[in-house]
């Protein structure tokens, strides 16, 4: 099943394999751009900010430091297609992936939700992911937002899906199971309900070699799976190398991340909460273990070793690649916000 409403968006298999071939010639560096070759422009949006104390997230933590980080989206445009918006470029494809914190924070209805807020003032919920599209002249309750895809599904992330009543959501593999269900090492009381509009969701497929493919849904999108380079696990959104989402396992399971092809040698890599902290990606910290009160350790990722894989796949592709050829960004990472305001939409990164 095709995720879109638009047949023409994907490519066809012949295309998609010959695409393969290409990319799995140039070993662990990106890829080229082709001779016509597809980019798509990405800014930062807004999505509240919460508080994040070190003692739970980085190594050697001052244990009395908490920072408040902001909880960031973004806009994605991709330059074909024929989108129901009502704003002048009706050629564009748009995508916002991650919709941050509910503007309204009554909103979130589990009572350990509530609670676990309550460990992370000062919470800012405005401006948000739809105030800050309006500012820029976007209004996703009249189909100015094409795909919502969700790096996953915990609180700071699923926003208010009502703002976007004809976007369809993409998201990881299982997902919807953790919905109704809980998730390896995440009970289903800490799950929010609500946070998908489920018949307007849809999964992508499980990677190959996964122990929990009973998890998937039935209904799939239908990408491959292939590797890109440093990255084990990516599909090509679009079918023309412009927007990868990669998996990116141990934070909670269907956790994805996205990579956006922004110019002829540029990428933009979207880590989601792959770590919570800038400084683990960069080497000067590490994922922090700690006491979880019953004489267990614990993190802030489910799985911890796939965790720490993830984030060695990202330092690989950024060592590979050079960091003047891929910009990265975690979505808790209040010094590249605070550096960047004027990318922020209505202002554009690239």
């Amino acid at each position: 099943m095709h995720t879109s409403h638009r047949g023409s968006t994907f490519l066809a298999l012949r295309s998609h394999r010959r695409r393969r071939r290409d990319l799995e010639g140039h070993g662990h560096r990106l890829p080229p751009a082709g001779p016509d070759q597809v980019y798509v422009k990405v800014a930062a949006l807004n999505g509240g900010f919460l508080t994040l104390p070190e003692r739970n997230f980085v190594t050697d933590p001052d244990p009395q430091k908490g920072t408040t980080v902001p909880s960031m989206c973004f806009l994605i445009e991709h330059p074909s297609g024929k989108s129901k918006s009502t704003t002048e470029n009706a050629n564009t494809t748009r995508v916002v992936f991650d919709l941050g914190i509910k503007r309204d924070l009554s909103k979130y209805v589990q009572p350990a939700t509530q609670h676990h807020i309550t460990t992370r003032q000062p919470v800012y919920s405005s401006a948000d992911a739809r105030s800050s599209l309006l500012n820029g002249g976007l209004d996703p309750a009249k189909g100015d937002v094409d795909y919502v895809i969700l790096s996953h599904i915990h609180w700071d992330h699923i926003g208010l899906p009502a703002d976007y009543p004809s976007s369809k959501f993409i998201v990881g593999s299982g997902t919807l199971y953790i919905l109704e269900n809980g998730a390896p090492h995440y009970p289903l009381e800490r799950i929010e309900k609500g946070a998908l509009p489920v018949d307007r969701t849809i999964e992508l497929p499980a990677v190959p070699g996964s122990d929990r493919k009973h998890m998937a849904a039935t209904v799939q999108t239908d990408h491959e799976w292939q590797s890109i380079s440093t990255l084990p696990n990516a599909v090509d959104f679009f079918g023309d190398g412009s927007l990868w989402i990669i998996d990116a396992p141990g934070h909670i399971h269907g956790h994805v991340n996205a990579l956006l092809r922004v110019g002829p040698d540029k990428w933009v890599y979207l880590g989601g909460d792959c770590c919570h902290d800038r400084r683990i990606i960069t080497g000067e910290k590490q994922i922090l273990e700690y006491d979880n009160g019953q004489g267990k350790l614990k993190s802030a990722h489910a799985e911890l070793s796939k965790a720490r894989k993830t984030i060695e796949n990202v330092q690989e592709l950024i060592r590979v690649n050079g960091e003047e050829a891929v910009e990265w960004i975690v979505a808790h990472d209040w010094k590249w916000a605070s550096e960047n305001q004027n990318r922020f939409f209505p202002g554009w990164m690239y």
